[in-house]
């Protein structure tokens, strides 16, 4: 989606579920998940890669130099890729509300 598209849709104060490290789906989110199922230790630091921030949009989205659209979003200094911000709060895993996800995909 480009910034231009995600602006006609989405004003500025649209509920998202933000990723601003990694997201749910991405394969070394996925093995700390299973290592954490298993039992296995994970490293503090990376047990919470994938967390999500419920937030809101505080600016339009824009095209960065180099291509890619991204927008800001409350709790978070600077712009997040268009990729890794669900509108609507939604779990990108499962669909549900965020407070209603209980799928590993909305972990906070």
């Amino acid at each position: 989606m480009t910034a231009d598209e995600w602006n006609a849709l989405y004003p500025v104060g649209t509920r998202v579920l933000a990723y601003p490290n990694i997201r749910p789906d991405h394969p070394i989110a996925v093995a700390v998940r299973r290592a954490k199922a298993e039992g296995r230790f994970v490293e503090p630091r990376d047990a919470d890669l994938a967390r999500g921030l419920d937030t809101v949009t505080r600016t339009r989205a824009w095209t960065l130099g180099h291509g890619r659209p991204v927008v800001a979003v409350d709790g978070y200094a600077g712009g997040l890729c268009l990729t890794h911000v669900y509108p609507g709060g939604l779990c990108p895993t499962c669909r549900r509300n965020f407070e209603g996800c209980t799928c590993t995909g909305g972990v906070r």
